[in-house]
């Protein structure tokens, strides 16, 4: 460590940046703010007076004040831009009105007399960074303008001033490869699919699920126009892609004398579908093109000069020596300045990951190739693996502590509450510490709320907070009122579900096989006993959104867990070779499984049909069957031969019904057959035997699913509460007969292995 000077290079940095933004007028954002309570609130936005005035504490924090008094009915916000004014009204309907708005709903029940409030409040850090260049796969595929405009919204009362902005990119690098003379057929396998986008973009694959038509992009261009004039319209400063140096394969036709290499293949994807063409960084045409690309962006949509790029998205250079990685990264930033020169780089720093590549040497080669204080790197897994302590707060660049928390979007409730509280405090008092701001950047939303909400309110926090306590007026916003049952639910799960990260995989949304059982960290009991207490209050609660959306996900979770469980029994019992314990211990195993498919049913957050749909509806009629395999082919096998199978995998009413269930019952089933045949169970006959049978003809299927909840939560609840506690009570002795067991065997394995590698 050691930067004597930082400090206030980076005082004179964030002036700088600040400077550089573009502006909204103070009564434009104004408007914004009103109009947003006019959306939220519309009986009572009246109630509300919106100023924003950015002199009212004269710093670069995201500030606002709120005053309301029992001498007037007006709750008067005033914050330093749309964001903090929008930030303020958030806070206050949070914490003096107990509501909550969320992915999952909102709770809006607010007191007919408004209450008084005396409040002055700063960000610890100068930005809020959202999303994550999954995000655009994993969740926003198919937005509307009007689920981006709720998006938006939330955005903005969670006082998110930097958003990243991808929608209509590919739109951009057409024109710049049409006038460079690469044909649209020279294109088209170049471009992935809507599903596939983000790897596109990262060098990742090429053409899969594509191509594009003129329709997508028409259409993607003017949805972009939309979400940056609201974005800006609240004082946000949205994040723009930039060029990576990834071309199509046919550049050579056009400029035969420039030096190309082929990108690393990624995850075993054929030679069809891998690889795009990268300039070699030392070559004219790779500032060429990043200038062109970002003179071309900005023509059509503006700029407020930040621009993400990411090179080494899980594939290494080409070349290993300090000296190359040095170029490339002059390479990038010189395309942007030459269009910007305020250009500011936003880097995902997921390449880290890659530790047995990124020595100190190549990473600082890489982050001191511009200017400091010329990129911004957004620590991508401060929650779960920070790399600002390995490279000394990245050699001066400034950092945006994140947490990532969930891949692929998966379902399943897991976190780590007190390391993320933990985690940020300890990057702000770091030695020489760059932190410029905290963010979100799970590849997937829609799961885990609390999670986010918990990092989004440290943003605001100088020392660690009591995080149980913060759990209990979670528990009270979301539902609008403190009741003891759903107090205690909430710190079961605090203790057992959200004290970990090892949660995101579930063994029934693996691909079966003899070992598929994925390992639970936590006290399933505690899961159940929060199970109890909302069942207990679910008739009270049964009007408010959010309160429905946890019970049918905590009710999924129970089921999620008690498969695993059963799961070993199954085993067990052909291990055992008793076909009669396997017959039962296998029909009670499907039996979860169509339980669970009824009860995700009845909400609509847990149900297939409305992602498949709309696809359908973001497609043209020439698109529909290549958008909804789209659809279908991400949350399944992830490639036309499964090359990332069940990485996204969702446990959604429908999917769970036509594509888990008949993997399992073919699973179960060949067990039955290996003790009849007297035979052993062969993984990669299975394996081939599932793909053909199941998986593959899931993705082509054209089945309709529906978009509105099926039956009633509470009586589907009844009937599965019912039948699993009581399962649940008399078998849990062997279950953790059975775990105790397993654990025994990995643990032997782990000893064997080591003394294996000490050889």
């Amino acid at each position: 460590m050691g930067y004597p000077f930082l400090l206030k290079s980076l005082q004179r940095l964030i002036l700088l940046i600040g400077l550089c933004q573009a502006y909204t007028s103070e009564s434009n954002q104004e408007k914004a703010v009103r109009d947003l309570l006019i959306r939220l609130i519309p009986d009572v936005y009246s109630s509300f007076e919106i100023t924003v005035d950015p002199t009212i504490f004269n710093d670069d924090q995201i500030s606002f004040k709120i005053l309301k008094t029992s001498e007037n009915s007006t709750v008067k916000i005033t914050g330093n831009s749309g964001v903090a004014a929008a930030w303020g009204v958030h806070h206050y309907l949070r914490n003096f009105c107990n509501c909550h708005i969320s992915w999952d709903g909102d709770q809006l029940k607010l007191p007919e007399i408004l209450p008084n409030a005396s409040v002055e409040l700063r960000s610890a850090d100068r930005y809020r960074y959202y999303q994550n260049v999954c995000t655009f796969g994993y969740s926003s595929a198919w937005w509307n303008w009007s689920r981006w405009e709720r998006e938006i919204d939330w955005m903005a009362l969670q006082g998110i001033n930097l958003p990243l902005a991808f929608i209509g990119q590919e739109a951009i690098f057409k024109r710049v490869f049409n006038n460079l003379g690469l044909s649209d057929a020279e294109l088209e396998e170049f471009f992935v699919g809507p599903a596939f986008l983000p790897w596109g973009r990262m060098g990742n694959i090429r053409g899969w699920g594509g191509p594009l038509s003129d329709s997508w992009h028409i259409r993607t261009v003017k949805l972009q126009h939309k979400i940056l004039n609201r974005m800006r319209s609240f004082g946000m400063k949205p994040v723009l892609p930039a060029f990576a140096g990834f071309v199509p394969r046919n550049i050579s036709r056009i400029y035969p004398d420039h030096e190309v290499a082929k990108a690393e293949r990624w995850n075993n994807f054929d030679d069809k579908y891998c690889c795009p063409s990268l300039l070699h960084p030392e070559d004219p045409l790779f500032a060429q093109i990043g200038e062109r690309f970002i003179s071309e962006m900005t023509k059509e949509w503006g700029t407020d000069h930040f621009y993400n790029c990411d090179m080494f998205n899980e594939i290494r250079p080409v070349n290993d020596t300090p000296e190359y990685i040095r170029s490339v990264g002059q390479s990038v930033f010189t395309g942007m300045k030459l269009a910007d020169s305020k250009a500011i780089w936003v880097m995902q720093g997921w390449l880290f990951t890659d530790r047995g590549f990124w020595t100190e040497e190549r990473a600082k080669a890489l982050l001191t190739s511009v200017p400091s204080g010329k990129m911004i790197v957004l620590d991508l897994n401060s929650d779960g693996s920070p790399f600002y302590k390995k490279f000394d707060s990245y050699y001066g660049q400034p950092f945006i502590w994140n947490t990532l928390h969930n891949f692929g979007g998966t379902s399943g409730m897991y976190g780590y509450l007190d390391s993320i509280g933990m985690g940020i405090i300890e990057a702000r008092s770091y030695k020489n510490s760059t932190l410029v701001g905290t963010g979100l950047t799970m590849e997937g939303i829609n799961q885990n709320y609390i999670v986010y909400d918990f990092t989004l309110d440290m943003g605001v926090r100088d020392s660690v907070t009591d995080v149980n306590h913060w759990v209990k007026n979670y528990a009270t916003q979301r539902y609008g009122e403190y009741n003891e049952f759903t107090d205690r639910a909430w710190l079961l799960l605090k203790r057992s579900l959200y004290t970990g990260l090892a949660g995101r995989d579930a063994t029934l949304i693996r691909r079966p096989s003899m070992d598929a059982f994925s390992p639970i960290f936590y006290n399933v009991e505690d899961v159940i006993l929060a199970w109890d207490n909302l069942y207990e209050v679910s008739n009270k609660f049964k009007g408010i959104k959010p309160f429905m959306h946890d019970l049918v996900d905590v009710s999924r979770q129970v089921l999620q867990d008690m498969f695993s469980l059963q799961y070993l029994f199954v085993v067990h019992s052909y291990k055992q070779r008793k076909m009669h314990d396997l017959r039962t211990s296998s029909k009670t195993l499907l039996k979860i499984l169509y339980d669970m498919d009824t009860i995700l049913n009845t909400n609509q957050q847990f149900m297939l049909g409305p992602w498949i749909e709309s696809a359908k509806a973001a497609a043209s009629l020439e698109e529909k069957s290549q958008f909804e395999y789209n659809a279908r082919n991400q949350i399944t096998l992830w490639g036309p031969r499964g090359e990332i199978v069940d990485y996204a995998a969702k446990q959604w009413g429908g999917l769970v019904m036509d594509y888990y269930i008949p993997r399992w019952t073919l699973f179960v089933d060949t067990l039955r057959e290996c003790l009849i045949n007297n035979s052993t169970f062969d993984k990669d006959k299975f394996r081939q035997k599932v793909f053909t049978n199941v998986e593959q003809p899931f993705t082509f299927s054209k089945k309709i699913y529906p978009v509105e909840p099926i039956g009633s939560t509470l009586h589907a609840l009844e009937q599965i509460y019912e039948t699993w506690r009581p399962f649940y009570t008399s078998n849990v002795a062997i279950y953790r007969k059975l775990t105790k067991k397993l654990k025994e065997k990995r643990l032997q394995r782990k000893k064997k292995n080591g003394k294996q590698n000490q050889l």
